[in-house]
């Protein structure tokens, strides 16, 4: 079942005051940034973000699943009404996401 755009709405306005919050829709799910690294995204209407050590330490309870099928395993979020508590996960997770890779032209 894909993501609706009122619960990706809901998130995008939860963080909105953070600067740098992208995101890319794919595949029926959502693909969420900050200031150009992937942190998370919305999948059937659940809030993941990556497993990285800070999400783990905020989170110690977070149950890992799955976005899709194939997927690595992700954090679900599910104190999504606590907006402060939401800009400070994705602010403390920032350092340890990965660079995005660069895209080579063909």
């Amino acid at each position: 079942m894909p993501s609706t755009k009122d619960y990706l709405d809901f998130i995008l306005e939860q963080l909105s005051m953070l600067e740098g919050i992208t995101y890319r829709a794919m595949m029926g799910e959502y693909i969420l940034y900050y200031r150009g690294k992937v942190f998370g995204g919305i999948y059937d209407d659940r809030f993941l973000v990556k497993p990285v050590k800070t999400a783990q330490e905020l989170m110690p309870d977070a149950i890992s699943e799955l976005p899709y099928e194939g997927a690595k395993p992700m954090l679900m979020v599910d104190n999504i009404d606590d907006r402060d508590f939401l800009m400070r996960l994705v602010e403390a997770m920032y350092d340890e996401l990965p660079v995005p890779k660069k895209r080579g032209r063909k």
